[in-house]
């Protein structure tokens, strides 16, 4: 995947999704109970399969440690390194000394998932919550600039975990992540440590 895919579906979030629930599908999981399990992925790892708009596939490790942290480590050859600290989210060339292209957290539905409490039943951003094909989505996208994009969470009822993530840029592509299992993991601030990863790349 290319810096500029992820950026496109990280912080470029157009449409909605069309989510066809069947006539008599199961009620949705309620947000509340949604926002619960969420909260509960303090300090977590898991593998990753990213499924790019031209069906070319990515995989890695993701990283998160809330609030406001998340780190997505691209397996070779991506060069890719996405941090995401501070407030900000940069994206990275690996192996060059280049400086990152960054965005603000807030421009972002990943910062509905790193908050210090999520609360999806309250969140403006969140503009659909339904039921399709036995799994829960819920789509976001931020209210005062539509034209981004927007996400959907893919949610398994039982037991509840979030197993992927659609993302949709202002171009109308496409890039679909797949989740594998937490793990819960004792992680260091610093691999979230976006200055200090820019520091480093000064020399």
């Amino acid at each position: 995947m290319k810096r500029r895919q992820f950026l496109s579906a990280t912080a470029g979030l157009a449409a909605l999704p069309v989510l066809n629930a069947a006539p008599a599908a199961a009620a949705p999981v309620p947000l509340a109970q949604i926002s619960a399990y969420l909260d509960t992925l303090q300090s977590v790892q898991c593998r990753f399969v990213q499924v790019n708009p031209d069906g070319s596939q990515d995989r890695g490790t993701l990283s998160i440690k809330r609030p406001g942290r998340a780190r997505f480590d691209y397996d070779q050859p991506n060069q890719t390194l996405v941090m995401v600290g501070g407030g900000q989210v940069a994206i990275f060339d690996k192996y060059s000394g280049s400086q990152p292209e960054e965005y603000p957290l807030s421009r972002t539905p990943l910062n509905l998932i790193l908050a210090e409490r999520v609360q999806l039943d309250g969140a403006r951003m969140v503009v659909n919550h339904t039921e399709s094909d036995g799994r829960t989505v819920v789509v976001a996208q931020d209210p005062a600039h539509p034209n981004y994009g927007n996400i959907a969470l893919y949610f398994e009822p039982s037991p509840l975990r979030l197993a992927e993530w659609l993302i949709t840029n202002e171009a109308g592509e496409r890039s679909r992540i797949v989740l594998g299992a937490f793990s819960q993991r004792e992680l260091g601030s610093s691999l979230f440590n976006v200055a200090g990863e820019k520091m480093k790349r000064r020399g």
